[in-house]
């Protein structure tokens, strides 16, 4: 313990030391050209402090063999020496175990995510090397804050790398008489900064629209008057523009400060997600929007304070296209966690909530939704969207041979406990020839819901799919693995009314093992290999990474043990290819095609039901299924290439390596590609 706070005391003194090269390096940092030197000095101070800082958090790291060879172990097991190989390609020394997120944190900091001199200069090179520098400004509503923390805010727009900013410090007649003139200290002499003051306070929305209205950049980026912008922040916006011209509303990943000014908790977010979107506002922070269509759609809206940045996003959003929303997959945003702030716990500010429901309630009803927003108890929402006054038929596809005990208890639950009724169900007899089965199934046969198409090729479950589909009277189809078990009677309403939604492709559910832990929450391409599902076997309520193992979402593929899709989504891709991809890897495969064809895949929690996987045809780990198995690994590979590696809903800052959503070492980003031997 002595030890650690001795290296406590070091690293402070260096922070220490850091700070004061930073507010030395602001006295020459007042203009494009007279700002060089100071940001050479203060690179170098940061560089020592980073160099100690490394020293600190590399001493206490552990050995990552034990944990490579279990990987391996796994690979092997599942999918082959092809994926084995893979993984051991990497360097050695550039993956470590994440057992603690925030201890490993820090040393992914310094690893990958610490900004030396040299690094610096390039970065500054870069930025007056672009074609096009668009100019931002940067909107701090300011209300009564600590000095303190405010200087290290404006600090943070001042050592930007890239020079084309505007700050712009509003006051909402903050009560401390010091704010003002502070305020006004700050402008002083620098002509990129500009202050104003209101009369009487008007609440953050109405501050903001007062810094609006004396901005003139092409883009707004949304900064809180304690928080931190990085030194690469808008830089890392501006190259983004560069490929994504059009782009209206471009957003990073963020992290948190706590009070010492220590880094946690790293929000790697998905790109554009809409679904996701309704149930958590991951646009702030960094959000930067241009500034013609914040002015188009009103500014801030009064009344929604709280939640007033998620308002405008929604109002924004419904002016645009998904592709002119770009993710930016780099933390730029430091969210300092204070008492009393929503960084520390959504519930600090239960108004917030209450603002952002209705925000969403008003998109929803601009878009034409019939349905509900419901503010959940975690600081999410959900949307819950109506079915039609008239529900269409849905065709459940189930195949199987023999196992009526499995069969039995997957359609009897179907039967007994789903409320929505307007079903059929087409079980697909694939040659069974047990008595107790072929009984059972002639029993179902003369259930009015029920037809069983017999079917003797050769096992073939995207073959057997494909024809029951084919047969199919419904509008949607299901497809059903023999396996599954109702939990939640309202499971295919909910699955209906997300695919009846205009741009949704294939619709997935959350199943469980029967031990309650979680079996599917969703498949991200690359994990494990070829492709993995997120939250494994988490308890059934576990929230997951920032709530995505408990919010509906878009994700690139759900498991066809239990997905839903309409008819002609289904035909229009092909089916599932039944000539490569006889068992495994069938939907990923058809959820990517269908994500090609331009719809979205989603995933919802809120249709649960057990998943006793495999128990009917059994693993594929031996024999022929293993050769089998691994024929159609490398069939994804050759089909799917890079892009099973670069799953645009899972961030390339977290690994592909465990289904936790742990950190990436080193991060899928071209500027830390790994050598690759041999």
């Amino acid at each position: 313990m002595a030890r650690q706070n001795a290296g406590d005391q070091t690293q402070s003194a260096d922070v220490a030391q850091a700070t004061a090269g930073i507010c030395n390096a602001e006295r020459t940092c007042h203009g494009e050209t007279g700002g060089h030197d100071g940001l050479v000095h203060t690179f170098s101070v940061l560089d020592h402090f980073a160099q100690r800082l490394t020293q600190f958090t590399m001493s206490t790291s552990a050995s990552t063999y034990l944990r490579k060879a279990r990987t391996a172990w796994r690979l092997w097991r599942t999918e082959g020496w092809y994926s084995v190989a893979r993984v051991i390609r990497l360097k050695t020394n550039t993956t470590r175990s994440a057992a603690s997120n925030d201890r490993d944190y820090t040393a992914w900091i310094a690893r990958y995510d610490s900004l030396d001199v040299k690094r610096l200069r390039t970065l500054t090179s870069r930025a007056y090397g672009l074609a096009w520098r668009p100019r931002f400004s940067v909107l701090v509503p300011v209300y009564n804050p600590p000095l303190a923390l405010l200087d290290e805010a404006v600090s943070s727009v001042r050592m930007q790398v890239y020079p084309d900013w505007q700050l712009i410090l509003v006051d909402d007649a903050s009560t401390d008489p010091q704010v003002w003139p502070r305020l006004q200290t700050l402008a002083t002499g620098d002509s990129r900064i500009r202050v104003g003051r209101n009369a009487v306070n008007g609440h953050i929305s109405a501050t903001s629209n007062a810094a609006l209205a004396l901005a003139d950049g092409d883009f707004v980026a949304l900064l809180d008057q304690d928080d931190l912008l990085t030194p690469d922040a808008l830089l890392r916006v501006a190259e983004a523009l560069q490929t994504h011209p059009d782009a209206q509303i471009l957003y990073s990943d963020e992290d948190k400060l706590d009070a010492k000014g220590r880094r946690f908790d790293p929000y790697f977010k998905s790109d554009w997600n809409l679904e996701l979107f309704l149930s958590q506002n991951f646009v702030s922070h960094l959000g930067v929007y241009r500034r013609e269509l914040v002015q188009q759609v009103g500014g801030f809206r009064l009344g929604y304070e709280g939640s007033q940045d998620y308002d405008l996003a929604l109002r924004c959003i419904a002016c645009i296209g998904a592709q002119q929303i770009v993710h930016i997959p780099y933390v730029l945003y430091h969210w300092r966690v204070l008492p009393g702030s929503t960084a520390l716990a959504p519930g600090e500010k239960p108004y917030a909530q209450i603002a952002g429901q209705r925000a969403l309630s008003d998109f929803v009803a601009s878009q034409g939704w019939a349905g509900t927003v419901e503010a959940l108890s975690n600081g999410y929402y959900r949307f819950h969207a109506h079915l039609p006054s008239d529900p269409p038929l849905v065709s459940l596809v189930i195949p199987t041979r023999n196992q009526a005990q499995f069969v039995t208890q997957c359609i009897d639950s179907i039967l007994g406990k789903t409320t929505y009724r307007n079903f059929e169900i087409l079980l697909v007899d694939n040659g069974s020839d047990e008595p107790e089965a072929l009984a059972k199934f002639a029993e179902y046969a003369r259930h009015p819901q029920i037809r069983v198409l017999r079917d003797d090729r050769p096992f073939n479950y995207s073959a057997l799919n494909n024809a029951a589909v084919r047969q199919a009277n419904g509008e949607l189809v299901g497809l059903i693995n023999n396996d599954i078990e109702v939990i939640e009677p309202g499971w295919l309403g909910e699955l209906v009314s997300l695919a009846l939604r205009e741009g949704v492709g294939a619709v997935g559910a959350k199943l469980l093992y029967p031990d309650g832990l979680v079996q599917h929450a969703g498949v991200v391409t690359g994990l494990g290999g070829v492709a993995g599902h997120l939250h494994w076997k988490r308890e059934r309520d576990a929230p997951g990474y920032f709530g995505r193992a408990v919010l509906t979402q878009a994700l690139s593929a759900v498991t066809a043990a239990c997905l839903v899709v309409r008819k002609a989504i289904y035909e229009e891709v092909g089916g599932l290819d039944e000539e490569h991809l006889t068992v495994a890897f069938n939907d990923v495969d058809f959820c990517l095609r269908v994500r090609e064809a331009g719809y979205r895949n989603v995933w919802t929690p809120w249709a649960l039901l057990y998943h006793h996987e495999s128990a009917s045809r059994g693993a594929d780990t031996s024999g022929p299924k293993a050769e089998r198995f691994a024929r159609e690994v490398a069939y994804m590979h050759r089909a799917w290439g890079r892009k099973l590696a670069h799953d645009p809903f899972y961030n390339p800052n977290l690994c592909l390596e465990h289904e936790t959503s742990w950190l990436a070492w080193p991060p899928r980003l071209p500027e830390h590609a790994p050598a690759v031997q041999g």
